[in-house]
């Protein structure tokens, strides 16, 4: 909660101004809304999913508009207690960068944060994936969108279906209808952590 809104002393800022802000962030070239998912079990998870969620905000041409609550999840794939658990978060931006672009910043971030892609299922210290993009189905290998198994991950489903309840994953349907079907058992809300919208 920023201060200056309880502070009687500061004057609203005028509709008409709020207007102009959003007109102009709208006229970003016709940004696209997309989702993109994060998942840590490296590390301080905490301030990993942060990092990279600034590091999204700082990136030329992308905003972040919402950041979901963060969710521990044990690891896929791997024998129980083997790997720390995850934290998983999901954020949803709009952008003027094209699929290919948000991509390799994705794996731009990824690799500033030391991440190893040495086994599949493996550990690491930050997933950045792109969920979905717009209302883009494409099956290109070097980005199938929507994320070919976002509709069967709780961990993708609950945290979008917190920050944007009437979502639709594209090609698959409501995010909620979706996440009903999975179920919710293999993940855990972590009311304890919050992840910051960057300033």
């Amino acid at each position: 909660m920023n201060p200056a809104q309880s502070d009687p002393t500061v004057q609203p800022v005028p509709a008409s101004v709020v207007e102009q802000v959003d007109a102009a962030d709208v006229t970003l070239s016709n940004p696209k809304r997309a989702v993109v998912s994060l998942g840590s079990n490296l590390g301080n998870r905490l301030e990993t999913l942060q990092g990279a969620i600034d590091a999204l905000e700082d990136t030329p041409g992308l905003r972040v508009k919402a950041v979901s609550p963060v969710y521990e999840t044990e690891p896929w794939g791997v024998a129980p207690g083997s790997q720390p658990s995850y934290f998983n978060a999901v954020v949803v931006i709009k952008t003027t960068l094209p699929p290919s672009s948000l991509l390799e910043r994705g794996q731009a971030i990824e690799e500033a944060f030391d991440r190893v892609r040495e086994e599949r299922w493996g550990a690491r210290t930050i997933d950045v994936d792109i969920v979905a993009y717009a209302d883009v189905v494409s099956d290109d290998p070097v980005l199938t969108l929507p994320h070919p198994r976002a509709h069967e991950r709780a961990f993708v489903l609950a945290p979008w279906h917190d920050v944007e309840p009437e979502a639709q994953l594209p090609g698959r349907g409501p995010v909620g209808e979706l996440l009903a079907e999975v179920g919710v058992s293999s993940v855990h809300p972590r009311a304890d952590l919050e992840l910051r919208l960057p300033e």
